[in-house]
């Protein structure tokens, strides 16, 4: 197994809208053929989709999981776990040495993950976070509409962008990874 020297939250749901899918597994694939290990919530549906796409290419696959929960098993590609004794402690597990957050759609939960993530990169520290696919980019736009979001001064929302489809995820993993290397 490779050890990257880069890693990415994938936060999303275990429920598919048409066309997910296909969309996590790529995503997975192409972080994993970028190098960066995957941390995700180590279950089924568009997690292990997206897991499996990032396994094809041995990088390390870690489930974060909140401790004293049964949800289920892993899914088969999962390689570590971290058990989390609190929401807030699997939160930072996720975000506190993450280089790339990445979003799909999802239930609730991905909810409290991206609005966690979207609050780390403003405050914390400005990790890229990556909102992808037609579910996701629309709850970017409706945060920004509904003013959630606001670029300004103190909060600059420079490390926000929407992408569409793996492509566009894709050529911004180049430029991440060209940058990463200066």
């Amino acid at each position: 197994m490779t050890h990257p020297a880069r890693t990415a939250a994938l936060f999303t749901g275990v429920v598919a809208r048409p066309g997910e899918q296909h969309l996590a597994l790529a995503a997975g694939d192409a972080l994993g053929a970028a190098g960066y290990g995957l941390r995700h919530g180590g279950y089924n549906g568009l997690m292990a989709a997206a897991a499996q796409g990032a396994a094809r290419h041995g990088v390390p696959v870690t489930a974060i999981t909140l401790a004293g929960q049964d949800w289920g098993p892993f899914n088969p590609h999962v390689t570590d776990v971290v058990h989390a004794p609190t929401m807030g402690m699997r939160l930072h597990a996720y975000l506190d040495t993450v280089d790339l957050v990445v979003v799909m759609g999802g239930g609730v939960g991905t909810l409290h993950e991206v609005t966690a993530a979207l609050y780390y990169a403003t405050t914390i520290r400005p990790v890229p976070v990556r909102l992808l696919g037609p579910a996701a980019c629309r709850l970017g736009t409706f945060l920004r509409a509904e003013q959630w979001l606001v670029d300004g001064p103190t909060r600059p929302l420079g490390f926000l962008a929407d992408f569409p489809d793996v492509a566009a995820l894709e050529k911004d993993l180049t430029t991440l990874t060209s940058e990463s290397l200066r």
